[in-house]
């Protein structure tokens, strides 16, 4: 890993911070090839969907049918442990804890002069979930499940649909399914990349049209995403993952490691993002050697080592304070405070999806158990974007009653204000009431 310093580094560590999910280089050959991938989804539905897959994910939907059938998710159940159950089953209940706390009420006010305000919040009639299928299928992101799912279901969503790409045998992962049918997923498509994202958006002959569309994937995946809002509701423009650790000299240099390459690992090849910021000269040397003895028995170490190499730093600060600061210019999606008062450090946080406090709060816990939503904001959107909640999947309807009363204490108001803007018809609207304060006409 590459080793900076403030005092002399800035320009570079800055640079490091500064990740976006796209390069210039790329963005547009992203963006020509998704929308042709969207155009011939929207105009050929189906027959679409069966030739990108075939092209992208070497599979034949054919005969095995876009739809996950009921008597697969059915066989999925007996290919799994009851410690996965089990783990699958508090991980549930611990995020539908944290979640429930995040549920709003409508509300009413009665005002003075017979005027009703209120504000209704009513769930989606449906959501559409895209889920990683993970290398092969060998990496199930099983979590991602949970976490886009959950708040769905807390919010009331009656309709909640995955897509995720098929295996080469043209099946999902067992484990993959199993989670889906925990969490209340209505219908399962085997079905991954831009094309996915386009079904949902715009629908076809299987696969139904969704209100809003939630969950991480690729660039393609992201782009496309990007495209198709205004179609559809979306929850982010999620990037590649990326960790933040601010550390002092209490810190252990063994778990900042490990967690540094808890990220890396991610992928995908050399996308993810891992950093160190610290005024300990000490830890920084420390650090940089534990993470080679670690990455020796990683069985992903070359995604790892890759990632560490293109987007991974230990920087020395001056002091705790200047790390923080440009951990708040990085606005990273996890962010550690493995320092001696996490709490006060806290309080200095504007910036960051998730925020971990102490030694013992690997970003792990936030990954699976926690309960907290781990689809966070990336590439430096945790500056106005947050974590993917219950309020993802409602919408506030505003309820407004007047009686003659009230309009005529508010009413002139009303028409000077359409007036200026030069529509006389608003204007008129509230004049004639005035005129039948009984609303007759």
């Amino acid at each position: 890993m590459r080793i900076l310093k403030t005092a002399t580094d800035l320009e570079e560590v800055r640079s490091l911070l500064a990740r976006r999910p796209f390069s210039v280089k790329t963005e547009g050959e992203i963006r020509r090839t998704v929308e042709e991938i969207l155009s011939r989804v929207r105009q050929e539905g189906d027959k679409a969907l069966v030739d990108f897959t075939k092209a992208y994910d070497g599979v034949d939907l054919t005969g095995t049918g876009i739809k996950v059938k009921e008597e697969e998710l059915q066989a999925a159940r007996a290919k799994v442990t009851p410690e996965f159950l089990d783990a699958l089953r508090t991980a549930k209940e611990n995020i539908l804890h944290y979640h429930r706390q995040q549920v709003s009420r409508s509300w009413t006010l009665y005002e003075k002069d017979g005027i009703l305000l209120g504000q209704r919040y009513l769930p989606l009639d449906s959501a559409g979930l895209y889920v990683p299928g993970g290398t092969g299928g060998k990496t199930p992101l099983v979590s991602s499940v949970l976490m886009n799912a959950l708040p769905a279901v807390v919010a009331g969503v009656s309709r909640i649909i995955m897509c995720t790409p098929p295996r080469q045998d043209g099946t999902v992962e067992p484990h993959l399914l199993v989670a889906a049918l925990e969490t209340g997923v209505t219908e399962i498509y085997k079905l991954g990349g831009a094309q996915a994202i386009a079904a949902m958006a715009y629908g076809t002959e299987t696969v139904p049209r969704v209100d809003k569309i939630v969950g991480p994937g690729n660039n393609y995946v992201t782009m496309a995403k990007q495209l198709v809002y205004g179609e559809v509701g979306l929850d982010s423009l999620a990037g590649p993952s990326e960790i933040l650790i601010v550390a002092d000299e209490t810190a252990s240099p063994r778990l900042v490691a490990a967690d540094l390459l808890s990220q890396a690992e991610h992928g995908p090849v050399d996308e993810a993002a891992a950093i160190l910021l610290t005024p300990s000269e000490w830890l920084v040397e420390e650090v940089a050697r534990e993470v080679e003895r670690q990455l020796a028995t990683l069985p992903r170490k070359e995604i790892a080592r890759a990632c560490l190499e293109k987007n991974g730093g230990l920087v020395l600060t001056r002091d705790l304070a200047e790390a923080v600061e440009l951990a708040n210019f990085s606005a990273p999606e996890h962010l550690e405070l493995m320092v001696a008062d996490p709490h006060y450090w806290l309080t200095k946080v504007r910036h960051a999806g998730a925020v971990f406090l102490g030694s013992f709060t690997p970003e792990s816990v936030g990954d699976y158990v926690a309960g907290s939503n781990h689809v966070l904001p990336t590439g430096g959107t945790a500056r106005f974007a947050s974590a993917l909640s219950v309020d993802d999947f409602v919408k506030k309807m505003s309820i407004v009653s007047y009686s003659s009363e009230g309009l005529a204490k508010f009413g002139p108001a009303a028409t000077v204000l359409a007036r200026v803007e030069g529509l006389e018809a608003h204007a008129r609207a509230v004049d004639i009431r005035l005129e039948d304060k009984e609303g007759r006409g």
